[in-house]
């Protein structure tokens, strides 16, 4: 948790000084704002959060291999986001987004911090790409993701300049 806490603080950092209207500019037709890849971020980790929180009361034991999640952060291969994780067109705030950014973060932080450990690595959530991940790395997939979008949000600000 503390490499997703890190790069979470790179993630606003990198926002920091955008006005609301900015946040909110698609720079180019059908791909998103810088705020709706935020929205798409705290969509994705209140997902997760439910997701590892189901199977660790209610999933079977598997046994799983450890999948290449670094690969997440690289953006040469587009991957479309399910429909759950799509973020919305609405006008959303800076002071806003952050709010709910940091209410996804707690409810993970509590299910993570109160998870018996030995059930992270007995339970496995499916993941669009990777297959059957244990609910130990859907954690560091967290900040990975981030990570990559991390990369676009910069893109953006350079195209919003």
């Amino acid at each position: 948790m503390e490499e997703n806490k890190k790069i979470r603080e790179e993630v606003l950092h990198s926002v920091t000084g955008l006005t609301d209207e900015q946040l909110n500019t698609q720079v180019h037709e059908g791909r998103w704002s810088i705020m709706q890849v935020l929205h798409h971020l705290y969509l994705l980790e209140r997902a997760i959060t439910y997701a590892i929180s189901n199977q660790l009361a209610n999933g079977e034991s598997k046994n799983v291999s450890d999948k290449p999640i670094h690969l997440a952060v690289n953006r040469s291969t587009k991957v479309n986001a399910p429909s759950v994780v799509q973020p919305s067109n609405k006008f959303i705030s800076l002071k806003e987004m952050k709010e709910k950014l940091s209410q996804s973060r707690e409810a993970l932080s509590k299910v993570i911090n109160t998870a018996d450990p030995s059930l992270l690595e007995q339970r496995a959530y499916p993941h669009p790409i990777f297959g059957e991940l244990s609910l130990k790395q859907w954690i560091p997939l967290i900040g990975l993701h981030e990570k990559r979008h991390l990369a676009q949000i910069e893109e953006l600000k350079e195209e919003l300049t």
